[in-house]
């Protein structure tokens, strides 16, 4: 039996809860949180798991062997730190740290510790974009050219991370999880229209060893949600659309063909190939449920997880050169290539 002990218990924590409740072989001892009427809920909601006010008495607890943190981002690195030097294994939220320096410390002392250090990229349990990365993966596509992006909504403003670290770091993890290539390099543009607020509208452009580009737009003054995103292939291409209710992933055979005139060496035709769209089938089941019973497979069984800290890594770096980018009004910013082997 994995016991597992919650950090936090705001917006996230209860799904957190709820799904490792349900998980076989695990049970939740205890949820820590500084808010008393969350504390209640808790309470109200899992008469059976213990309350606390205090995160060191639950990570400190020997009886419990795994801490889900579930809080703002400038406090997960010392609270990873501290139940990782307790012997727990670690779940995350994302993003990982708030730089990549205190993402390499942990991923080291997980290391250092064996214990399993996971992220919740949760995306990269969703059926729709594991259907996309097998997609990606086979042949059908061709080589890919692009991935184009575009997660906007109105509000929630975050006063601690801007729109990038808050909304483009789904599209970074899916984009680690489905492409076989990395980035090699970063430019972000962006703008706060709240004063003394973080940027609220980020455009980020990701280029790659080969001709494989990348773009995603994010922004939370905009008046409709939109989750969609584009990637295309030599051969075919994919929309894949969030919110779509069942059909959250379709495949055009659609592109461009070159063919070479037979009347000059010099010059080529192009030609527009537009055939049939198929929507494959795709089992709708709850990411975080996958992934929770993930993370306890991976503990018991010490298998690396699907978004483990190096995972993590890659995206802050990401999003750190992002950010670096955008202070300087687009700049790009290289990803040195040695970083990517951890």
């Amino acid at each position: 039996m994995i016991r597992v002990g919650g950090i936090g218990y705001g917006d996230w924590g209860p799904n957190l809860v709820r799904n490792f409740s349900d998980v076989a072989g695990c049970e939740v001892a205890a949820v820590c949180d500084l808010n008393p009427d969350r504390r209640a809920l808790v309470s109200r909601r899992h008469p059976s798991v213990r309350v606390e006010d205090d995160a060191l008495a639950v990570i400190r607890d020997p009886n419990i062997d795994a801490i889900v943190i579930a809080t703002p981002v400038s406090s997960h690195y010392q609270l990873a730190m501290d139940a990782l030097a307790a012997g727990k294994h670690v779940w995350v939220e994302k993003p990982l740290t708030l730089n990549s320096a205190q993402a390499e410390r942990l991923v080291d002392q997980a290391d250092r510790f064996g214990r399993t250090l996971i992220v919740d990229h949760t995306f990269a349990y969703t059926t729709a974009v594991r259907k996309m990365r097998e997609l990606v993966a086979g042949d059908g596509l061709g080589k890919i050219y692009y991935y184009d992006s575009v997660r906007v909504n109105l509000g929630l403003f975050q006063h601690d991370v801007n729109v990038i670290w808050d909304l483009a770091v789904h599209d970074l993890s899916i984009m680690d999880y489905v492409l076989d290539e990395k980035p090699i390099a970063v430019s972000a543009t962006g703008m706060a229209h709240v004063p003394g607020q973080p940027e609220n509208i980020a455009y980020l452009t990701l280029f790659y060893p080969s001709s494989m580009i990348a773009h995603v737009h994010v922004n939370w003054l905009a008046p409709v949600k939109v989750r969609r995103t584009l990637v295309g292939g030599s051969r075919k291409m994919i929309v894949y659309d969030d919110l779509e209710p069942s059909e959250k992933i379709k495949v055009y055979d659609k592109g461009l063909t070159l063919r070479d005139n037979p009347e000059s060496v010099y010059q080529r035709l192009a030609g527009y190939r537009s055939g049939d769209m198929w929507a494959p089938q795709i089992e709708l089941s709850e990411a975080l449920h996958t992934e929770a019973n993930h993370f306890v497979r991976c503990i018991l069984s010490g298998e690396t997880p699907l978004t483990d800290g190096r995972a993590g890594l890659r995206v802050v770096r990401i999003l750190e050169a992002a950010s670096q980018s955008m202070r300087d009004r687009g700049q790009v910013i290289e990803l040195e290539a040695s970083r990517w082997a951890a």
